[in-house]
């Protein structure tokens, strides 16, 4: 998908470049920098030689050598002072000028570190909601797969005060799921007495049966005529519902946005958006789907019935479903967002399935 967050050594990524938080110096720093010249080989810091010292925000390109990735961008980042020496908008630039290097070289893939939230002290709440601004700016006009890449959930610095929101919603939803299976608990003694009461309901209503048609139970049974018409089963057939793919492009119709909107704004790539359009029985995935209600601002309810069409309900008993409908009953349809937070549940992706 267009945007992902991976946790994972960037220097294993197999993309078309992958981005090193560059010492201003031609010299190994530490932290990402230095796991990628490692594993690239000493041709790796030749090449960087070849562009001398660099300036803040400065981004230049050499070969992967010995790396799973073609190129390497190596960008000189910010160092954090105190938030008032121009630090955002000089991260913000660091970030425009290693997408700009990437497109201008035929990228269509890249991997990031979070830029200067290591040894550059960059507070890493305020780093991630840069990094993602940008990246979701870059995407609104360019196709390229972004890949966010951090060691561990820590590392992201998501916002406390989402976090803590999320889980006390989590929290309740599942205490009253628990409270529902405490209420609605079966015995054996009872599963046996209900299993007693349907087999006589059975008998009863074979005896039933064939007192209506004058028969006996076991005789071979005829229908009336009128019983063959399916007459009932195709004015139900008339009435189908629509399914999802003629829904997604009436709904889109009605935004009033372009087609490419909507698509980027679900995380969903062009090639993926153009099965759908061309196939009126597409059969999505369930991220698929909330990937475009987010996309298109549905409520809640209109998101539940949007996932009817492709065959599909939220289940309090998932987690992932249970975030969806925290995000959906605060209004919040920011898809990165909530992608962090399913990054920190360990659960899968929006956008990523097609």
């Amino acid at each position: 998908m267009p945007f992902e967050i991976v946790r994972n050594d960037i220097a294993s990524m197999h993309t078309d470049a992958v981005v090193n938080t560059a010492n201003p110096y031609p010299v190994a720093g530490r932290g990402v920098d230095i796991r990628i010249h490692t594993k690239a080989g000493p041709e790796l810091m030749k090449a960087r030689k070849q562009y001398g010292e660099l300036k803040v925000t400065d981004a230049v390109i050499t070969p992967g050598f010995r790396l799973p990735a073609r190129y390497v961008i190596h960008v000189c980042g910010p160092q954090y002072i105190d938030g008032t020496h121009n630090e955002e908008e000089q991260l913000r630039q660091s970030y425009r000028n290693a997408l700009a290097l990437a497109l201008e070289n035929g990228c269509e893939s890249i991997a990031f570190p979070l830029l200067s939230s290591g040894s550059y002290h960059f507070p890493k709440e305020e780093a991630l909601n840069i990094a993602v601004s940008e990246f979701s700016r870059f995407l609104a006009e360019n196709d390229m797969d972004i890949k966010l890449v951090v060691f561990d959930k820590e590392a992201l610095g998501l916002s406390k005060k989402l976090v803590d929101s999320v889980r006390s919603f989590i929290d309740d939803r599942y205490v009253g799921i628990l409270q529902e299976e405490e209420h609605f608990y079966v015995s054996p003694t009872d599963i046996h007495e209900r299993k007693s009461q349907r087999r006589e309901e059975k008998a009863a209503a074979n005896h039933t049966v064939g007192s209506i048609w004058n028969i006996r139970p076991n005789a071979s049974m005829e229908r009336p005529e009128s019983a063959h018409r399916p007459q009932g089963l195709e004015r139900f057939l008339k009435k189908k519902e629509k399914g999802f793919s003629e829904t997604l492009l009436e709904k889109i119709d009605a935004s009033g946005m372009k087609d490419s909107e909507v698509y980027r704004k679900a995380n969903i790539s062009r090639k993926h958006f153009s099965k759908i359009r061309s196939n009126p029985d597409y059969k999505p995935s369930k991220n698929t789907v909330i990937a475009f209600a987010f996309a298109l601002g549905m409520d809640l309810a209109e998101t539940k019935r949007f996932l009817a069409t492709a065959g599909y309900a939220l289940s309090r008993s998932s987690v992932s479903d249970v975030i969806v409908e925290y995000f959906l009953t605060t209004d919040n349809h920011d898809l990165y967002e909530l992608n962090e937070i399913l990054f920190l549940y360990d659960q899968q992706l929006i956008g990523n399935v097609s």
